[in-house]
């Protein structure tokens, strides 16, 4: 999950007055983005505890609003990817992947590349390649990395019960995977602010810095080894490699939406929660996670 960037030499900007005031060391308005936190993650636990299946519903309309930051973002170097197809496609990813599992979801994914290639026809040829790589790319990103969220829920069922069920193994995938894919970012940001001298990557981010990497390597080893133990009933070492799988996957996510938003030459994907800026900027480390970690349950513990 990142943190809004400071400009790279060389890559174009948007408008002074449209650039925030800087929040300090943090690069963010610290208690606003705490306020908006709480209220994403009280949505989820919520939808959890009546029923799992709306959790659905917010993991839908998250790939829908991820899918129009991507295409007003891309807009910025004239690429234009067709919302209607990558949305509904998107949507219908995330449903039979929690339905009927793993094959319905490649073949969903399948057919909406298809469509969305056919679609693009209508506008002609000038731009056809670039908008469809770019879309295809979109497709992958977004909903086919966020159905897998959908498969790690789908692990206990579809019991159609309300109330939070704590030994439903796809309840307890779900906050596994949130706490972990969390301890990461809080681990990262607290380490970074605290003891950041060594930047990583100072062209892509220059906040993002070793110790950093450290304080979520630390975090996400603790709570892998601590949930997988005492919450999922696994082996140590299971949630050890979790931790270490996870610091790793969630490092790159936040690093390579970084280098989408320097390249497009944009601050942030938008503007939709308050204190963080767009939600693929806090969604970044969750897509790349979420596919390791489904693996990793579905093979070594459930």
């Amino acid at each position: 999950m990142t943190t809004s960037e400071p400009p790279a030499p060389g890559v174009p900007q948007p408008p002074a007055e449209a650039i925030k005031k800087d929040h300090g060391r943090a690069g963010r308005d610290l208690p606003t983005a705490i306020v908006s936190a709480v209220v994403l993650v009280g949505a989820i636990l919520l939808s959890l505890l009546f029923w799992k299946t709306a959790f659905m519903a917010i993991v839908a309309a998250a790939v829908v609003i991820a899918i129009w930051e991507l295409h007003n973002g891309l807009g910025a170097k004239d690429i234009d990817i067709p919302e209607q197809p990558l949305m509904l496609g998107g949507v219908v990813m995330v449903v039979v992947a929690y339905f009927y599992g793993a094959p319905a979801l490649v073949t969903a994914t399948a057919v909406t590349a298809l469509v969305i290639m056919l679609w693009l026809l209508r506008r002609g040829v000038d731009g056809y390649v670039k908008n469809a790589t770019a879309a295809v790319f979109t497709l992958i990103y977004v909903p086919f990395l966020g159905a897998f969220v959908a498969l790690l829920l789908s692990e206990g069922g579809h019991n159609p019960a309300f109330g939070l069920d704590t030994d439903d193994p796809g309840v307890r995938g779900i906050i596994t995977f949130i706490a972990i894919t969390v301890a990461s970012d809080t681990g990262g940001y607290i380490a970074g602010v605290l003891f950041g001298k060594h930047p990583m990557a100072p062209v892509i981010s220059p906040k993002k810095s070793w110790e950093g990497f450290a304080g979520s390597t630390v975090a996400c080893v603790a709570v892998g080894v601590w949930l997988v133990t005492s919450f999922l009933g696994g082996d140590w070492w299971v949630g050890l490699l979790l931790g270490l799988i996870t610091v790793v996957m969630a490092t790159l996510g936040d690093l390579c939406e970084s280098v989408i938003k320097r390249d497009l030459g944009i601050k942030d994907m938008s503007q939709v929660i308050p204190g963080h800026g767009g939600l693929m900027d806090r969604l970044d480390s969750l897509l790349a996670t979420v596919a390791p970690i489904w693996l990793i349950l579905y093979y070594l513990v459930y």
